[in-house]
């Protein structure tokens, strides 16, 4: 097969991303957030509030981690992020993301798995940035919708706030903003 058609190949692959559904609707509206959509609305995130992140980032290399960092989901399913953090799923997610970059010809998968891995094990500041915002729309999904799959999901506000403090590592000025609105939901009964 020439480098193009396996190319090819990958692109449709990952279209697979578009049927892997979430536990988050998008605001405003009632069916369920799709993995594809979540890759496009936090590189646009990611673009918008670089210039608050805690160090310097190389927004390039932010939004490849992002556009990437779901795709193990396409074997492995999606699972809520306070459920999700398991040795197990990590393993499927690792072995999901591995089988779709390998599609790509001459080893070009390789550099995508090794910024794959850069995301997960989160200790540069690019990674520190990327997981920071990944957090972002799943938790405004849930601010604006009266916090539905906290609810449905019996998510104890401890567990929001305890998961989510991560996003100071990346924005130390976004986690106040985002824990500010936390409080506020607290405050209205949404968190509980």
């Amino acid at each position: 097969m020439d480098k193009i058609e396996q190319i090819l190949s990958f692109i449709v692959e990952i279209e697979k991303l578009k049927d892997v559904h979430r536990k988050t609707r998008p605001v405003g509206l009632e069916r369920y957030e799709n993995s594809a959509e979540h890759s496009w609305h936090v590189c646009l995130t990611a673009l918008m509030l670089k210039d608050h992140a805690n160090e310097p980032v190389d927004i390039d290399r932010v939004i490849k981690m992002l556009l990437i960092h779901d795709l193990g989901e396409i074997d492995a399913g999606d699972t809520i992020i306070y459920q999700s953090e398991t040795a197990g799923n990590k393993a499927a997610e690792a072995a999901g993301v591995a089988r779709i970059l390998g599609l790509l010809p001459d080893g070009k998968g390789n550099e995508y798995l090794t910024l794959w891995h850069e995301f997960e094990a989160g200790e540069t500041a690019d990674s520190r940035y990327a997981r920071a915002i990944d957090r972002v729309p799943p938790l405004l999904h849930n601010l604006h919708s009266d916090g539905h799959s906290w609810r449905e999901n019996r998510v104890p506000k401890e567990k929001v706030f305890a998961l989510n403090a991560r996003i100071g590592q990346g924005s130390q000025a976004l986690w106040e903003t985002i824990r500010a609105r936390l409080e506020e939901a607290v405050d209205r009964g949404v968190l509980k």
